[in-house]
């Protein structure tokens, strides 16, 4: 590079053929010059790179920059520094000269030093074409035609509202430069492959309406393996075919997300919004790409900004729960565990004692665990965060979500005069955004598509379980009441997997719904007031027990003047949104007309066609680490996919040890359903990979011998449960029995405590272990033959008896005998069953009274049946007989 300093020209990260020309046009305008070009993810605009000669153009690569040599940076169609950090160095270095040519309106992020060359043109290529026009500055065809293409692309060929005069009249001079509209056409052509189509078709699918102060705006979704380019180009493609007014289309790709905006009103200001979720933009086209965050919460933060844009004047006072339930600092963690217990509180403010002066913060878990850990009694100061963030009575929308969402603070206090007036929630946000239909007269919400399953239910289900839908539904009309099944019945309805295991949510008084259908089932109702749950107990019509639940969709809130809590009835989708996984999280309304109404606000269908297991929040597993354990098990059962942002969370719940917060009841219940499960090998080779084994306790790492272990006792028990036997085997403990293989005992104790087995259960297992200890000792004996006797088949049953179906089992699959194996497989299905063919009542015909020579004689004759020295009834008979005749002599010699 030479020695006199140079500019560095660049435009903002993710560049678009507008950024891409302005750079171009920039270089006319700076002199000597450097291109830095900082990547795109458009394939036209990569491909067009990858044509040029880069040398020719001054395009420089950023590894081999030299950032002393430059004395001036110029940025174009950007001033937000989020969006140049390509340059950062650069920016961060004294003395540097800063030049911004942008059309973008003013933003909390922008760069506050330097010179800045703004215009309301559609297009920033055009704003600085009228700079070279007005120096005179002639360009080449080629050039003329590449400045053009910025024009074009950024105004959608002149239909977009953000088309000025200035950007015709750049366009004409450009044409009069010799720009070739011709080719144009062909560099910004967008060859749609079948997976545009795809995501196309799901961006269709899955649109859904809202009107915001009058004007339609629309979000649409795709999901993709892998990222995909010229998705800003379906977003265009879309907002023409359907006429939309506004559009977010929102594509989920790998690990990140993808949001592309455009707008033909003037009511709907895109740039702010895309701005706010780190992109960037103007008022009618902008764009951001996201990480760390979920379809669910990219669409709730959309609407969050829609909301805020219709309601710029509502404040705190409008939206905080008042007076709050709060605890004094010198009171117990135990009453505060208590407190929020009763009212189903998250977390309380603590007050300074005597007053309402705010002075900490207590959540449940942290009262909860604490009280676990025999801290009951102590005080509450002493455990509280103390760093919380307070807002006055006036604060808007944006800074209760800055601090609820932003600083995941479970709630904001509200204060006035240094005291506290009420509380705004996470809840009492999540009740603002997901009442667009009934809450916000401004935000009317419209599915683009409805669709019915009630010929699902009719095809699918048993006569029992349908006529119990219909049943609900009826009687929710009749009591004026929404109806709804919810969660893994309808997932597997839509699955066609049997699962009649139904619940029912409730909009309205669930009790009222729970009685009158135990009325008509002629059953009973249990009944859990305080949280509006209940159960339905009847008689099916083979007369086994059945049960139903029945929930009721509530928000706590707590409402002037009162003191206690209102329990307020909130709509399904906030019930839904309570869920683990989008494939969970669907609904089926009962009471509708026609039947069978399916809702789903959080993509669970078409997670389901692409087999794929969402979460609905980024905080899912730091809120429940088990969700861990079940998104495994719901990815291995039904052949789906942990999705890429999904796996990313639970390493990220794995790096923050919250599998060591895990109480273990909780892991032994998961562990268990994991065991229940039609492949649970699969299960946990997965979790191996994934990490969670080895955070459960390192003692469950599968090493290979474990790993086998574990394969044969699944093959074990699938042959099994092909004999049909009465009898059912504990799966989980001899699963259990296989994860501790190799472990000495006090490490197993460990191990079994860890996983939460109950102390009975502890024992059971335990005992089994050293009983199958000793019976491998005797089994070894036995095979040796010893004393030159050949072993016989009752001496091996002998030894087995005392072992359980798990130990058998799990003794056949340890073996590698495969002798021995084939004798364990005869014990099981044959041996242990054998009687003798005679009676006690065949020995009492022979005149001998009842008493322990009867156990003696039976227990004498089935071993010989067992070893084939006794074969038939009357060999058996005369075996009684005989043994009979030696006692009586034996009795005979000893009275002599």
């Amino acid at each position: 590079m030479s020695a006199v300093k140079a500019t560095l020209i660049t435009c903002h990260a993710n560049a678009d053929f507008d950024a891409f020309a302005a750079m171009l046009a920039a270089r006319h305008l700076y002199s000597p010059h450097v291109l830095l070009f900082p990547g795109s993810q458009e394939r036209g605009l990569q491909k067009l790179y990858a044509s040029l000669d880069t040398k020719a153009y001054s395009f420089a690569d950023n590894s081999n920059l030299d950032w002393d040599s430059f004395k001036r940076l110029v940025l174009v169609d950007t001033r937000q520094r989020g969006r140049v950090n390509h340059v950062a160095p650069l920016l961060d270095r004294p003395g540097i000269i800063v030049e911004m040519w942008d059309h973008h309106p003013d933003s909390g992020d922008d760069i506050t030093s330097g010179t800045v060359h703004l215009a309301q043109t559609g297009s920033v290529t055009s704003f600085l074409v009228q700079q070279l026009r007005k120096r005179n500055i002639r360009l080449e065809p080629e050039d003329a035609t590449l400045l053009g293409l910025g024009i074009y692309g950024d105004t959608g060929s002149f239909t977009y509202s953000s088309t000025t005069p200035e950007d015709f009249e750049a366009a004409a001079w450009l044409l009069g430069q010799g720009m070739d509209v011709n080719h144009i056409n062909d560099l910004a052509a967008h060859e749609l492959t079948s997976l545009h189509i795809q995501a196309l078709n799901s961006l269709l699918e899955s649109a859904e309406s809202y009107t915001i102060n009058r004007t339609q705006v629309v979000l649409a979704e795709a999901s993709m393996e892998h990222y995909l380019g010229d998705f800003a180009y379906l977003a265009h493609r879309l907002i023409e075919m359907e006429k939309f007014s506004v559009l977010f289309a929102i594509g989920l790709m790998g690990d990140r997300i993808q949001v592309v905006a455009r707008s033909r009103s003037d009511a709907i200001n895109v740039g702010d919004i895309c701005a706010a979720l780190g992109g960037g933009g103007h008022a009618y086209a902008a764009s951001a790409s996201i990480r760390h965050m979920t379809l669910h919460e990219v669409r709730e933060a959309i609407l969050r900004q829609l909301y805020e844009q219709a309601h710029p004047d509502k404040t705190a006072r409008e939206y905080m729960s008042s007076p709050a339930v709060g605890i004094e600092s010198t009171a117990t963690i135990r009453e505060a565990d208590e407190l929020m217990l009763h009212f189903g509180l998250k977390a309380v403010p603590v007050f300074k004692q005597g007053t309402r002066i705010c002075k900490g913060l207590l959540d449940a878990q942290t009262a909860s665990r604490a009280s676990a850990h025999g801290l009951g009694g102590a005080l509450i100061e002493d455990y509280m965060q103390g760093q919380v963030q307070t807002l006055p009575p006036e604060a808007v929308l944006k800074d209760l979500t800055t601090i609820i969402v932003g600083g995941r603070q479970r709630l904001v206090p509200i204060v006035e005069e240094e005291r506290v007036i009420g509380v705004v929630t996470r809840t009492d946000l999540i009740n603002v955004f997901a009442h667009e239909q009934d809450s916000l007269p401004v935000l009317k919400h419209s599915p683009s598509k409805e669709r019915h399953v009630g010929k699902l239910i009719q095809d699918r289900l048993p006569s029992s379980a349908k006529d119990l839908l219909h049943l609900a539904g009826k009687l929710g009309r009749e009591l004026g009441l929404p109806v709804y099944a919810v969660g893994g019945f309808v997932r597997d309805l839509l699955l066609n997997k049997p699962n009649q295991d139904i619940d029912l949510v409730v909009e309205g008084n669930g009790i009222a719904l729970a009685k009158a259908l135990a009325k008509e089932l002629d059953g009973r109702v249990r009944e859990h007031q305080e949280f509006l749950t209940s159960v339905v107990i009847f008689k099916d019509a083979k007369g086994a027990e059945s049960r139903i639940d029945v929930a009721t969709a509530r928000l706590e809130y707590y409402e002037y003047p009162a003191a206690l809590p209102t329990v307020e009835l909130s709509s399904i989708k906030m019930d839904l949104f309570r869920r683990d996984f989008s494939i969970n999280a669907l609904a089926v309304r009962l009471d509708s007309t026609p039947f069978g109404q399916l809702v789903d606000f959080f993509g669970g269908q078409r997670d389901i066609k692409e087999r794929v297991i969402r979460v609905l929040h980024t905080l899912s597993f730091v809120e429940d680490p088990t969700r861990c354990l079940r998104a495994v098990r719901f990815e291995q059962r039904y052949d789906f996919r942990i999705s890429a942002s999904a796996e990313r969370l639970v390493k990220n719940a794995l790096d923050l040890k919250l599998m060591d917060k895990l109480a273990g009841p909780r892991l032994f219940s998961e562990f268990k359903h994991i065991c229940d499960e039609e492949n649970p090998l699969a299960c946990l080779v997965r979790m191996d990979q994934l990490g969670i084994l080895s955070a459960i306790a390192p003692q469950l790492t599968l090493i290979p011998t474990r790993k086998a272990l574990l394969q044969a006792l699944q093959d074990m028990l699938s042959w099994y449960r092909l004999l049909y036997f009465e009898r059912k085997p504990q799966t989980w403990l001899v699963y259990f029995l296989g994860l501790s293989h190799g472990l000495p005992y006090a490490d197993t104790s460990d191990l079994y405590l860890r996983l939460g087995l109950p102390e009975n259960k502890r024992g059971e297992i335990l005992n089994q272990r050293e009983q199958m200890r000793a019976v491998r000792g005797r089994l070894e004996a036995w095979q040796k033959r010893q004393n030159g006797q050949t072993p016989t088949v009752s001496a091996l049953c002998e030894v087995l008896a005392p072992l359980s179906l798990e130990s058998l089992l799990y003794l056949m699959a340890e073996t590698g005998d495969e002798d021995l194996q084939k004798k364990l497989s005869r014990y099981i299905t044959q041996w242990q069953h054998e009687k003798a063919d005679i009676s006690g009542d065949d020995l009492k015909g022979l005149g001998l009274p009842p008493g322990p020579l009867y156990s003696h004689i039976l227990r004498s004759v089935l071993k010989a049946k067992l070893d084939g020295e006794a074969l038939g009834r009357e060999a058996q008979f005369d075996l009684a007989v005989a043994i009979l005749r030696r006692k009586e002599k034996e009795d005979f010699h000893e009275n002599q």
